[in-house]
């Protein structure tokens, strides 16, 4: 049950231990998760600016965020360098479907890479590493096994450029199940989205074999589309440059749904990841809190590993 202050009974039940190892978990694991926040569903009425005021304050080391082209790279990057903060990924479509730059059909693979080359230089002016590749839906005409090639290909030339760019390009499996999806409650759900499933994203990912093409692992997604959260973290964790935080059902903080995010932190703990932990999560309660009791959670998790 949802309390009034944001916490759930689960999480409300891990954090007095949590809270106990929180100041020492550093020293205590050797690990300590590197923690960041996709800000727009988190603080949706601030500025990028006040957004990164926000995720400082709630001591966390970096940011995502996705239209790079409304903002100011010099004074986005004099900001998150006063404030300590890192640039974790931008997201490098024009959308979950971009019209004529998809991965899916051949005939759209040069919009594609000219859209990818675009977004590598704008991760260069905002000093990020990683942008966000999205596949676009299905193509309707086309098998499916047509499109799965059109997306290795795809991506084998998009790790070109990437490459000299020293930008790594981070493929997103997407559910299309949901009926809603929350982070856009008005838009489309995406359900005619091609990549749903983590084994297809990890075959086309091996195809391309390249060290600047990987997978961003949405725990929400995955949860949806497959569940089996754990053991596909301990198996396929080498593939995962990037991992996005959400409860299932709604797409709220962790404990408000379905996860057990203790183990879930922990497991990605044991393998021994180094990169981030993404809250893409529309909060449920007071978003500041969220992030502070995630933290908590996280950090707990991560001095806890066996």
């Amino acid at each position: 049950m949802f309390r009034p202050n944001g916490i759930s009974r689960r999480l409300a039940l891990a954090l007095p231990l949590a809270t106990a190892v929180v100041r020492n978990a550093s020293a205590a694991a050797g690990h300590a998760p590197k923690l960041s926040v996709r800000v727009e569903p988190l603080f949706p009425a601030l500025s990028l600016p006040e957004q990164l005021e926000r995720v400082a304050d709630a001591g966390y080391q970096g940011f995502e965020f996705g239209d790079w082209r409304a903002q100011d790279a010099r004074k986005i990057n004099a900001i998150k360098n006063r404030l300590g903060l890192e640039c974790v990924n931008i997201v490098g479509n024009r959308g979950v479907n971009p019209k004529g730059m998809g991965l899916c059909d051949p005939q759209e693979r040069e919009g594609f890479l000219a859209e990818v080359q675009a977004s590598l230089e704008a991760a260069q002016r905002f000093e990020t590493k990683m942008i966000v590749v999205l596949t676009g839906f299905v193509v309707r005409h086309l098998a499916r096994q047509q499109q799965h090639d059109s997306i290795v290909e795809g991506l084998k030339r998009g790790s070109d450029l990437a490459a000299r760019a020293g930008v790594t390009l981070i493929v997103e499996p997407i559910n299309t199940l949901a009926k809603v999806e929350p982070l856009i409650p008005t838009g489309n759900n995406h359900a005619d989205y091609y990549l749903d499933k983590t084994a297809e994203a990890i075959e086309i990912i091996q195809k391309v074999n390249s060290p600047f093409v990987k997978i961003l692992y949405d725990l929400y997604h995955a949860q949806i589309m497959e569940g089996n959260l754990t053991v596909t973290i301990r198996e396929q964790i080498q593939h995962f440059a990037h991992i996005h935080v959400g409860d299932v059902p709604g797409r709220h903080q962790p404990g408000t749904g379905e996860i057990h995010y203790g183990n879930v932190f922990r497991a990605i703990a044991e393998t021994g990841y180094a990169g981030y932990l993404g809250m893409e999560y529309v909060p449920q309660g007071d978003a500041m809190q969220s992030l502070r009791d995630t933290k908590k959670l996280a950090v707990s998790s991560f001095s806890l590993r066996r």
